[in-house]
């Protein structure tokens, strides 16, 4: 590892978990939002950024610190099930699924399995690279932290009956500085108010506290969460959190001199993780509960270990699913023509040979495609396609230059998806207002909700200010590289 070395500017990343272009255009223009504001008028905005599918806060870290999509960090999702051990991996998706699976499992999965186990370990993080570098970085907030350094984490003696850790601690790499909560806090006497991850307030005054005390290193990562929440029961357009989040960055900013100097001295990057689509009122209408559908099959129970009757394993993240078939008796073909008799279910998706194949219960006729052909599209990547373009919403001009619409990038995100892990399983997508339901799991009604390949959830925006450069390509994907990038530059 080489000697710690300094970038020209620091690197801020601000990532404000569910922000959406429309709702932070909405505070803005109405003086709601000053320092983002002042951030986007003084900088590069983007305002759509396509984020991984699934879009879950999981995969879509693990994209944006590895720069790469699933099918190369093997992270799938929220929720998804390991062929090779037989146990769902969930990383908490709600109480009473977390609950019937097992609380310390579920925790286990999240503080340690996820880093030192399931990341891939054919990629790298930018934490990773950077300190390669000799560049030192900062993860404030973000359940995916994977770096060089060994931390110790340390859990509250009142959760540690549900860890598996020995006396409350472990070991993990990490950044040379990780906040997590009250697992791992800069600020000695630092209030956490969530249970596990700290809020919006305490993401930003652990960020403050590092500018205080002159530690900013090249590079900080921090997550604000709280949003997320707040959206799924008030819905896609409520800017409150926005408000309340822009108050922290307000305060963070009137640190320096001026603003203007806060530019000048760092570069400062915010951006949100997944959109969210509205959801319809109307169980019956807008709740695809994928157990009615598919009843004439043995599907697992969450509560016990797999047996070998098992047909199917059902993994929902909100409005995408994995339905995995244990069955080598039941051919996929039965289980998608159930599937397709839901009009609710856009996209269905599944792998063959060397080929990604789509169906869909909304709209006639079938789709097949590979990477590497005659076909380009808007990130220069190429593809072999074949079949009913419209499942996709895939748009071809002249000279075969190909164009997404409602589903932004959607041949590289579904082949990701399908390539993530290990198994014989299907991808299924809900149509806009609609949310997925198995056994125990969280649905939302009159809110919004995510998880799909549709655009709603995977166009974010970005903000950059204090630097003329932007990524290649407005993709999620992309920041790792441009980070770097921006890095480097001595």
């Amino acid at each position: 590892m080489k000697q710690n070395v300094q970038p020209p500017k620091p690197i801020i990343l601000l990532n404000i978990d569910s922000l959406m272009p429309e709702p932070l255009e909405i505070a803005v223009q109405t003086g709601r939002a000053p320092a983002l504001k002042f951030l986007m008028e003084n900088g590069h905005y983007i305002s759509n950024v396509v984020s991984p599918f699934p879009t879950m806060s999981v995969t879509i870290d693990s994209s944006l610190l590895t720069g790469t999509y699933p099918n190369k960090h093997h992270i799938p999702g929220l929720n998804w099930f390991d062929n090779s051990k037989k146990e769902i991996i969930n990383y908490g998706t709600g109480f009473r699924e977390t609950t019937k699976l097992g609380m310390r499992r579920t925790v286990h999965n999240m503080l340690y399995r996820l880093n030192n186990e399931h990341l891939g370990e054919e990629v790298t993080t930018i934490f990773e690279d950077l300190a390669d570098k000799g560049i030192p970085s900062a993860s404030i907030n973000s359940f995916v932290y994977r770096g060089n350094t060994p931390q110790h984490l340390h859990v509250p003696r009142f959760l540690s009956t549900l860890t598996h850790f020995k006396n409350g601690e472990w070991i993990t790499k990490a950044p040379s500085i990780i906040s997590l909560g009250m697992f791992s806090k800069l600020r000695p006497r630092g209030f956490t108010a969530q249970i596990a991850a700290g809020n919006y307030k305490f993401t930003a005054r652990e960020l403050r506290h590092l500018i205080r005390k002159n530690r900013l290193p090249g590079f900080t990562f921090c997550i604000f969460q709280d949003m997320d929440a707040r959206i799924h029961f008030k819905g896609r357009m409520d800017i409150k959190g926005i408000t309340k989040i822009d108050r922290q960055i307000q305060k963070t900013l009137n640190m320096y001199p001026s603003w203007e100097e806060a530019l000048n001295r760092n570069v400062w990057m915010v951006m949100g993780d997944n959109g969210h689509a509205p959801t319809g009122a109307n169980y019956r209408e807008f709740i695809i509960d994928l157990r009615k559908i598919l009843k004439t099959f043995r599907i697992a129970k969450i509560q016990r270990s797999v047996h070998k009757k098992d047909q199917l394993v059902l993994c929902v993240n909100q409005r995408m699913s994995y339905i995995y078939v244990l069955d080598n008796n039941l051919s996929l073909t039965t289980v998608i023509n159930q599937l397709q008799t839901d009009k609710r279910i856009d996209i269905i998706a599944w792998k063959e040979k060397d080929y990604v194949h789509i169906a869909s219960g909304m709209k006639n006729g079938s789709l097949r495609f590979s990477p590497t052909g005659e076909y380009k599209d808007e990130y220069n990547q190429t593809w072999n396609i074949d079949g009913n373009f419209d499942l996709l919403d895939l748009d071809v001009r002249n000279e075969k230059m190909l164009s997404y619409g409602d589903y932004p990038d959607a041949l590289a995100r579904v082949y990701s998806a399908l390539h993530s892990h290990s198994g014989r399983f299907i991808i299924v997508n809900a149509k806009p207002g609609c949310d997925f339901k198995a056994q125990s799991t969280p649905f939302h009604l009159s809110g919004a909700a995510h998880g799909s390949l549709h655009k709603q959830e995977t166009l974010v925006p970005l903000l950059i200010a204090g630097t003329t450069a932007k990524p290649a390509y407005p993709r999620l994907v992309e920041m790792k590289e441009f980070i770097l990038r921006l890095s480097s530059q001595q």
